[in-house]
This record gives C-alpha cells, structure tokens and sequence, in this order.
C-alpha cells in the first residue's frame, strides 16, 4: 500500500524523517520497498503567469512567451505546447533547475535563434499522470507568483510504498497505519470521527433481501438524490494520485477515498439504471450466490460468465454487481448520474476469495474482503462516505436500510489471558546499558495500551509474577487470537533488535543413532555383496490375507498396505527382466503392515532377491549362463552375517508357498526368528517367466538390530593369532541324508571344543558303494593351541571323542 506521509500526518504525530520512519515501519513487519520523494521531482519550480504569447518567427509550432515569476523582469521563454496562452498561471522550471523524472537540467539556451529562460512544464515533466498534451495551467486565480508550485501540485510529500502481511488486515488503510506509527513512536492520533448524518425515517422504494446472511452479515444501503457529478476538488485528487488511484469523479472518488481511509470498500450505483434493470420503481437490493450459467459484464467492459461460487448483488433478482469485487457496467456512476445508492457492506472472506478466483479478477475491495474488514467500524465508514458525498457532490439522504446479523458488539472482543514470566520465557533478555535484563510490568503494559488493548491485572502465577487478562480492540480481532500472538505484539513494537543474541552454552558434536548406524552397516555389506538397494511404494493391490485396506484411496490398484517385501521384489525382478536389463540382484529396507490379533501393526523388514548370472563376461564359459546356486545365494548372507558377527541357524521351512518346498529355510538367532529364505516356487517362477535360480530372503529389522546391539557385538574381543602350527585331521563317514550338515557341526565344534579351531566340508558324494538314503561326507578338523605345539598324544584322544560323538549322536558309519 502506498501510504502518503502529508496524509499520514493528518492522522497521527509523526517526528521522524521519511528514512526513520520507514526504517522503524520495516522492524516492526511492515516492509517499506520504496520512499518515494516527491519533493525532488520539483526542486525550484515556480509559478508563472504568461503575459503575453507570440508566435516564434522561425518555427510554426514554436511560441514565444514572456513569462512573469515576480522576479525583477520577466523571462523569454520559447514554449511548444499547443495551449500556452497569456494571462495563464502555468509551472516555470528556472535555469538551474534539475528535472529527475526527465533527466533534464534547465540552462539558458537558444531556441531556433531565440534566447529562452526557463521552461514552461507539464505534469508529466514533473513526475505526475495527466491526460492534458500540453503544459499544465493552474485553475486557480491570483497564485503568487515565484512561489514553489509543489504544495499546489501535492509534490511537497513523500510516498512509502508499505508490504503489509497477510495476517494484519487492519494495515491496509490510513487509520491502521496511524495507530501503528502511534503505537511505534508515542504520537498522538487524530483519527477523524465522521458526526452523524440526518436520513428522513420515512420509508421509501428501496428494500433489502439477503439470501445468506453468513456470506454478508451485514449491508447498508443509502439513497441519495439530487447528486451533482463533477471533478472532485485538488486535495481529494491530490490523495487518490499519491495512493496510485486514478481520479474519475467526485462520488467515485469519495469511495475510493474512504476505502483507503478506513480500509471498508463502497459502491455506489446509479439508482435511475437500477431501477431500470429492476423494470420497476421499487427497489430490492439481494445479495445471493449466482446460478450457473448467469453472466454480469463489470466495470472493466468484460462479460463474465458465473458460477455458483459467484457472490452477487442484485436490482430484484438480476445481477448487478459481483459482490466484494467489482460492480457492473450497466449500473455505473456516470456523468448524467443524479441519485445515488451507496452500498456498505461486510462480506465472509472465504466466499470473496473463491468468487474473485473463478473469475480471475481480483481488486482492491477483494484485497482488503479476503484478509477480513473490520465489521466494527461499519457505520463509521458509511457516515464519512454519506457526509463527503453531502458536501461535495451536493447529495441528499433520502432513506436508508439496514440488514445486521453480526453477533452483540460485546462479542467483538476478546480477553487472553497473559503471563509476564511467560513473555520473558519466550523472548529471552533485553539489552540494557551496561547489562542483560527482562522486560517489566511496565513495558508490557506499554506496549500492549499503546495498541489499543485494554489489561486488567488477574493476580500472579506460580513463580509470583504478574498476569493480566488482556481485551483485544475489534480492529486486531482476526490476528490477536491467543497468547503467543501478545508476546509477538509486544517482541514487535519494543524492537527485536533490543533483545539479546542468545546461543547454545556448548557446542557438541552430532552422532547417529545406534540403530541408524547398524542399518548403514548393513546397507553397506548388502552393496559390497553386489546387491543394489531398492526402493517401492508401500501402497499394493489388495487380495492378501491380513492385509490394511485404505478407506479413501488414491487409486484401486493402491488401495492397500504391503504386508511383506517379497512379492514387490519379484514383480521388480520380472519387470527389469521384460525390460531386457537382465536379472536384478538387490535389496529393500522398508515398512510393512498388517492385521494383527492387538489391531493394527506395523515393523520394519529387510529383503532381498537374487538370480540369474551374477558374473560380468560370459567369454571363460564360451558364452553360457552359469545361474546362481542355492548354496552361492544362502553365502551371500552368510557373509553379510560373518560380518556382522552373528551366528545364524538355518532351519528347513515350508510354510511359504511362493517359495519351494526343499529348497526354504527359516533363519533363526539365540531362538528368536529372524526371516526366511528360499528359491522361488517352480510354479510361481513359470507364471511369472522368471529363470530357475531365483532367490529371495525377508528378515524382521527389529530382531536383526535387537541382536546386533549386544554388547559382545559391540564391542568385539581382540582375538591374537596362534604363533604355533596347526594340527589337522579328516574324518568321513556315512550319513543319513535326512541330518543336515549343520547339526554335524555342532557336534563336532561340542565334542572338540577345547583345542577345535575350527570344521569345514570338503567332499560331499552319492551315488555308487554309498548305501541308499544316506551320502558321504568328510570334513576337515583344524586343532590348535595358543600356548604350545600340540603332539599327537593330545590331539588323538580329542579326535576321536569327536568320532564317538558322531556315532553316539547320529549312528554315522565311519570311514576314517
């Protein structure tokens, strides 16, 4: 909003210059993005009559003029504006002037071989719009002469070009500006105080209908006769042109005038043209929204097609105006005008904002609607309207009706309660002199008086200091709202810049969580395994068992919560494959859902797929795929979980049925469950066109950082190595093909534990001279002592307590 300090002045005590003012506006939210000064656009322009006017003897368009400033002679002055004439007081820019708006510095200078003194101007010379071609010419009589010509023009002022934000509708008028700038310095309002306007009681031909009262609760229409339409006078055009309004005439004015002034927008329609789109002497104005289909053509010569968003004012049903935004052509002020129904109305913000966006027109009565307009100050607006429109376009109030269902006045208020130590705890110390304090009962009483507040002292709190129950003004009602909104009033108007920097005692150093730090761990031993990390959406399409189906979804084929990873696996890795980039190896770390016994529940999982050929060249096999085995895919975690430094049992499993029955394992540690793994199903794999070797794992994350975060785990034991040799031995035998070989180590690594280093498979056969249903194994036992070289003496009698151990426990037939 552009806020004219002459103006301004009128309306509050002002000791600051422009740039101090401006400056303390800024500070307090009220960002200043321009000051305008007028008064260098006119530095040493005077005013001059023309005394006599003769045509230049070498130039048809040229005049010759002399021009008296009350100096001791007149000036010769060359001019070529069509309507210089004599006895015409006109703006003389003297030599030395400098004109800013035309970059143009008056010298003496020899126009077409005639000396010229000066330059007579027009408003554009001087920074001012104007539709005159030509200079300006004073319609006042006996101006003295040589005196400066920017009072006269409205140049001696200053223009802040003011950002208020969105919260503070109250900002976007003179009088919310002047109780700011009050509040901000001490200076004393003079905020005028429209008196009342006589209206006859008798009733007449206008009538009101509100078909929604909560998009306008309130309406006021006046009817005023025998109105003069003219120019309004110099410092009412003065006022619009500083606020960047275009003058249009004296009612039209008067409303923009007082829009500016209080921040309550007005609209007057000629009543003769109502009447006529009414078809009828008596009058109803409504206010309803819009059926679909109807069309208004407003001020700015468009027809606008409506929709029922569309608020509207309407002469007996047919609209006239969209309400709040802008009225309509066909019932304009105009220059025949001689009655006059003035509109004053409140409308609900949210029904202007939708009506001005359908249309795509916004204006500055929807500006000011959409942010809220203060319904307390109502009539005051209309009567200073009504009084203007009185006095300068000579109307007369014939009759008036109001509609009003606002809430009591009382309720136009409200009280906060606010705490001082709160206030302190917020805002932190202020900075006096020569040390740190806090604000005071007094400064908080100061500040918050100053807007307009009212406290009253309710007691003290828990720590004995000080509260008030604090009434809001009716102007501040929308944004001082609670608590908070009073500390932030009282931060702004005593300075942010007054309080102190407050930091952190110490700085410390950042650290991840234990658990953010594991899970990176394990991403990073997932990648080093040539898996690459995965990400799905975690919305699927319903059909599974347990599964969270959503209420509202976005689409039906997302319409549920994944109840495990796996299948988005396998649907990726078929995916990648139709794609032809071959099969995919990788992992995902995400949530999964689903309906539990206690309700809703949710984990996190840890899952991953692999398949086909994981080598690069295919030239050492002569161009053959070599797919991944079951054994190759279940060492891939094992060497994540070697890393990791877990011991992980596999178990057979068969209760998965996408995954095959001999080939699945569940994975457990210390006997808790940790996931699953398996090939893929032979069936499943034929459905979705996927090779042989594929194969998937699922482990609860929980479970897998639980174990992780052991503090063993932690913080691993330095193991030395043994500088004396080792001693190994091989043991095979006959097997049921029934135990796994898992539990064989377990009985040897128990049999042999006190000088076992450690046990490995090498050679696993079946077929030929092996008994049916058994195959033959043979491992290699390493023994070893840290603190001497073992002999045979003590390695035969632990080897074989292992060999008996084996018969013992599983009935093997020795073959070594």
């Amino acid at each position: 909003m552009r806020i004219s300090l002459n103006w301004l002045r009128e309306l509050v005590e002002i000791k600051l210059s422009p740039e101090e003012l401006a400056e303390t506006l800024t500070m307090a939210g009220f960002e200043v993005e321009d000051i305008e000064d007028r008064r260098t656009w006119a530095n040493g322009v005077v005013i001059g009559k023309v005394l006599e006017r003769q045509p230049h003897p070498n130039a048809d368009k040229l005049s010759v003029c002399q021009v008296d400033i009350g100096a001791g002679e007149t000036l010769n002055i060359v001019c070529g504006a069509a309507n210089v004439k004599a006895d015409i007081y006109v703006p003389v820019a003297t030599t030395g002037t400098y004109l800013p708006n035309i970059d143009l510095k008056i010298k003496p200078a020899k126009l077409r071989g005639v000396p010229s003194q000066g330059m007579i101007c027009s408003l554009k010379e001087l920074g001012l719009p104007t539709d005159v071609d030509g200079i300006h010419i004073f319609t006042q009589e006996n101006l003295p002469l040589g005196s400066d010509v920017r009072p006269l023009l409205g140049l001696d002022d200053v223009i802040l070009d003011l950002t208020a934000t969105a919260n503070r509708a109250d900002a976007l008028s003179m009088v919310g500006i002047a109780r700011e700038v009050a509040a901000l310095t001490g200076g004393k309002l003079s905020i005028p105080e429209p008196g009342e306007v006589s209206i006859p009681k008798n009733a007449g031909n206008l009538a009101l209908k509100i078909a929604d009262t909560q998009a306008c609760p309130a309406y006021i229409g006046t009817v005023i006769e025998h109105v003069k339409i003219a120019s309004s006078p110099e410092w009412l055009q003065q006022r619009l042109r500083s606020a960047g309004v275009r003058p249009i005439s004296n009612v039209v004015d008067i409303t923009n005038y007082v829009l500016l002034e209080w921040g309550q927008p007005l609209h007057a329609f000629d009543c003769d043209r109502l009447k006529s789109v009414a078809s009828s002497e008596n009058l109803t104005i409504g206010v309803r929204f819009a059926t679909a289909g109807e069309s208004l053509k407003t001020l700015d010569g468009q027809t606008r097609t409506l929709s029922t968003q569309n608020l509207l004012i309407t002469a007996n049903e047919k609209p006239v105006a969209l309400a709040g935004v802008m009225g309509g052509e066909e019932t304009e002020v105009h220059e025949g005008t001689q009655s006059l129904v003035l509109e004053a109305a409140l409308f609900d913000s949210v029904a202007i904002r939708r009506s001005s966006r359908s249309v795509g027109l916004r204006s500055e009565a929807s500006g000011r609607y959409e942010r809220g307009v203060n319904r307390a100050e109502l009539e005051i607006a209309n009567r200073r309207a009504l009084s203007l429109i009185s006095e300068l376009a000579s109307g007369i109030l014939v009759q008036q009706e109001i509609a009003d269902t606002r809430p009591d006045p009382s309720t136009w208020s409200r009280s906060i309660a606010l705490r001082l130590d709160r206030v302190n705890q917020i805002l932190g110390p202020i900075e006096l002199e020569e040390d740190t304090g806090e604000l005071q009962e007094q400064d908080v009483e100061r500040i918050l008086t100053a807007l307009g507040c009212k406290l009253t002292p309710s007691g003290e709190d828990s720590s004995h200091q000080p509260t008030w129950s604090v009434s809001v003004p009716p102007y501040r009602y929308r944004d001082l709202e609670r608590e908070i909104d009073l500390i932030e009033e009282i931060a702004r108007l005593y300075g942010y810049n007054k309080f102190c920097d407050t930091l952190p005692e110490k700085a410390e150093a950042g650290y991840l969580p234990l658990d953010e730090e594991l899970i990176r761990k394990i991403r990073a031993f997932l990648r080093a395994e040539g898996l690459t990390e995965l990400i799905h959406y975690s919305l699927v399409k319903p059909g599974e068992d347990r599964e969270i189906v959503l209420s509202n979804p976005l689409f039906a084929e997302y319409s549920a919560l994944r109840n495990d990873l796996i299948a988005g696996l396998i649907d990726a890795f078929q995916y990648n494959l139709e794609q032809g980039n071959g099969a995919l190896n990788g992992f995902e770390i995400g949530q999964i859902f689903w309906q539990g016994e206690d309700g809703l529940q949710e984990t996190e999982a840890l899952a991953g797929i692999m398949g086909g050929d994981r080598t690069v060249g295919k030239w050492s096999k002569s161009g053959r795929e070599q797919p991944i085995t079951w054994f190759e895919a279940k060492g891939i975690l094992e060497s994540v979980f070697r890393q990791l430094a877990l011991q992980v049992e596999f178990q057979p499993d068969r209760r998965d049925e996408r995954l095959h029955p001999g080939r699945t394992a569940s994975l457990w540690i210390r006997g808790n469950r940790l996931g699953i793994f398996g090939q893929l199903h032979p069936q499943l794999r034929r459905e979705k066109g996927l090779p042989d070797s594929v194969y998937v794992f699922q482990l609860d994350l929980d479970v897998l950082l639980e174990s992780l975060g052991q503090d063993e785990i932690l913080v691993p034991t330095f193991q030395p190595y043994s500088t004396y040799p080792a001693s190994d031995r091989d043991i095979a035998f006959f097997a049921p093909v029934k135990i796994s070989v898992s539990e064989i180590e377990k009985v040897i690594n128990k049999a042999g534990k006190d000088l076992l280093e450690s046990v490995e498979l090498f050679d696993e056969y079946r077929g030929e001279n092996v008994p049916e249903g058994q195959r033959s194994l043979a491992f290699r036992l390493i023994y070893r002592a840290s603190d001497r070289t073992l002999t045979e003496a003590e390695v035969e009698p632990v080897h074989n307590k292992v060999r008996e151990a084996l018969v013992e426990k599983f009935g093997v037939n020795l073959r070594s």
